[in-house]
């Protein structure tokens, strides 16, 4: 029996985009539930899935692609696109002729390991699909989606200076197992070592098979080394630590690996939409303090990480500052898709001074707000307060607006408004 679909913050904006442009690709990690969410919403589904269909499929599309994209009511899905990637201009095309809007669903892996399939030159004359075709990413699930947030405290209430103060169920151990478990829809609401595994599992493709499978990213298959570079990553998530450094990692546990193979990595981890770095905001300061640049390390979801490095929710608690920067890149993966889902962007701010904002959203309405997130140590949060109070007085108006909120996410669990106007607040009460 099927399990009961869990409601998706992305089921909103799909619904959303399918009312306003031709068509949408879904793109994202694999495992994060594109093609479930998808089927949902689409009236005709053409599966490339299954091998006894696919041939079949391939042929019509090589052939008669407008028959194949007029197969049945729209909008129709073509899951596993990739694997007739060489139809995209026939999209557009149909797109164009027909004027409507929520024509096609576009998902699949981003291992697009099918150039056999392409038509000759098709690729390097790919049309663009601006106006037609938006292309979005969808991610794990969040904590308010998996059911381990209880939603008592929304950052879109926050911006319009709402606030009531909640308490949070949620406890540092639930946080460690989380953080492990990861948001991956066939882990939720499974026993604990079936929950667990769906990280590992995911982890063990993408070493063993997904990074070596890119055509247009050529590595060569060395398992140890994709192994030890994701440990190597893993040790520097929530920090801007440079290429150097991560490379000097390697080389200290045993790898030596050249620049170009290194960015090849990198690259391919990017395109599986396995890594997802935060850019740095630049706003205008009051003093003359400069602003680093560097983008933080994240993966999509933490839960890579502690497989990379074979971490437990039990084991975490002997390495806190690893812990602290895991449940960081936590927040972070809830933050980026709640943004989503409100129309606004993620960023993260430092400056030379290392005055810090682990996050900071902007608004589509031009305001913003202040984000630090800190595990549990009292005097860690209230110097977080502080500091964001005195970075936030240092942004000039002229350009930028006092902030909507500024707030230190915790593990504590009692969401307060502080004496200096911060915001404290679980991530385990957080929704959009």
């Amino acid at each position: 029996m099927e399990k009961e679909y869990i409601e998706r913050l992305f089921d909103k904006e799909l619904e959303f985009y399918l009312k306003t442009v031709g068509a949408i690709q879904i793109v994202g990690p694999k495992f994060c539930g594109k093609s479930r969410t998808a089927k949902r919403h689409a009236k005709t589904i053409i599966d490339l899935m299954k091998k006894k269909d696919r041939d079949q499929y391939v042929e019509l599309a090589k052939n008669a692609p407008e028959a194949l994209l007029n197969k049945g009511d729209k909008p129709i899905l073509i899951d596993e696109w990739q694997v007739i990637s060489f139809i995209w201009n026939s999209i557009k095309e149909a797109i164009d002729e027909n004027g409507g809007f929520g024509q096609y669903i576009l998902t699949g892996s981003v291992t697009d390991n099918t150039a056999s399939n392409s038509l000759a030159g098709e690729e390097n004359e790919r049309h663009t699909g601006t106006g037609r075709i938006i292309k979005r990413v969808m991610r794990p699930m969040s904590l308010f989606e998996s059911g381990d947030s209880n939603g008592m405290v929304s950052i879109s209430d926050l911006k319009d200076g709402i606030f009531k103060p909640s308490i949070c169920n949620k406890n540092i151990f639930d946080y460690s197992y989380l953080i492990c478990r990861g948001g991956w829809p066939l882990a939720i609401d499974k026993d604990i070592d079936v929950a667990l595994q769906q990280a590992k599992t995911f982890y063990s493709g993408l070493v063993n098979e997904d990074l070596f499978s890119l055509k247009d990213i050529p590595l060569r298959k060395d398992e140890k080394r994709a192994k030890k570079l994701l440990r190597a990553y893993s040790r520097n998530i929530s920090t801007e630590a440079s290429n150097e450094s991560i490379k000097a990692d390697l080389k200290e546990n045993g790898d030596e690996i050249d620049k170009d193979t290194f960015v090849k990595y990198l690259l391919a981890l990017q395109r599986l939409y396995v890594i997802e770095e935060l850019e740095a905001w630049n706003p205008n300061l009051r003093s003359k303090t400069a602003i680093r640049e560097k983008n933080t390390r994240h993966f999509v979801d933490p839960s890579i990480a502690t497989a990379a490095l074979g971490i437990t929710h039990e084991s975490m608690f002997s390495d806190m500052k690893t812990f602290g920067l895991l449940f960081e890149s936590l927040a972070i993966r809830d933050l980026r898709i709640y943004c989503d889902s409100i129309g606004a962007e993620i960023y993260h701010y430092r400056d030379k001074a290392d005055r810090e904002a682990d996050a900071v959203i902007t608004f589509a309405d031009g305001s913003w707000a202040l984000i630090e997130v800190k595990l549990s140590d009292k005097e860690q949060i209230k110097a977080a307060s502080k500091k964001l109070v005195e970075l936030a007085a240092d942004i000039d108006e002229k350009e930028h607006p006092k902030p909507a909120f500024l707030m230190v996410i915790t593990t504590q669990n009692v969401a307060i408004q502080d004496e200096n106007g911060v915001y404290t607040v679980p991530l385990g009460c957080l929704k959009p």
